[in-house]
């Protein structure tokens, strides 16, 4: 399993980015929220992926907080849901307003989705409440890790990379320790 790639922009557009590591160009599918907060070609990122395996190809998929690919890989299980599916969902709203769909049964914003018909979003409903729960608990946390983070002055960019790469299973104290550990080193 590629659990995450280290490496230079080469190329990025709205779906798809290309990350050269050590002279390996990995194409990488994103979802338009990943591809907004990019750096500029040239510069280095840090994605944690999901490698899907099928008969026929083997795709990488790319985001920046570990959180979103969690909530990707619990997303992709749910039946009819594939990772072109997953990553439009991803791409068309944010993880905290899923997850907040999802605990709430509201099928009708779901539905809104493109990709999304009822019975998918009733399976969704089914198949993934109670199972993202912590989850959105953490959405909170790095945010409020984040809003700390800009409040000491550092850059949004070297915030969200910092905090992209921080377990989401700490402590929101244990989080910002971390953090500027990681800023300051």
């Amino acid at each position: 399993m590629i659990n995450r790639i280290l490496g230079i922009i080469v190329e990025k557009n709205p779906s798809v980015v290309i990350v050269d590591v050590g002279g390996v160009g990995y194409e990488i599918g994103i979802p338009v929220s990943t591809f907004s907060k990019l750096p500029q070609i040239g510069e280095k990122v840090l994605l944690f992926t999901h490698l899907h395996i099928r008969e026929d190809s083997h795709q990488l998929f790319g985001f920046l907080e570990e959180m979103e690919r969690s909530l990707f890989g619990k997303i992709i299980k749910v039946n009819g849901i594939g990772p072109r599916v997953g990553l439009a969902i991803l791409s068309t709203i944010s993880p905290a307003r899923l997850i907040n769909y999802i605990e709430k049964r509201n099928t009708e914003n779901l539905c809104q989705i493109p990709g999304i018909g009822k019975k998918t979003a009733e399976r969704m409903i089914l198949e993934l409440n109670g199972k993202i729960e912590a989850t959105s608990e953490n959405t909170n946390d790095n945010e409020e890790l984040v809003q700390a983070l800009l409040a000491l002055g550092y850059s949004e960019k070297e915030v969200r990379s910092t905090v992209s790469a921080i377990e989401y299973k700490l402590t929101i104290q244990e989080k910002i320790k971390k953090a500027l550990k990681l800023l300051s080193g």
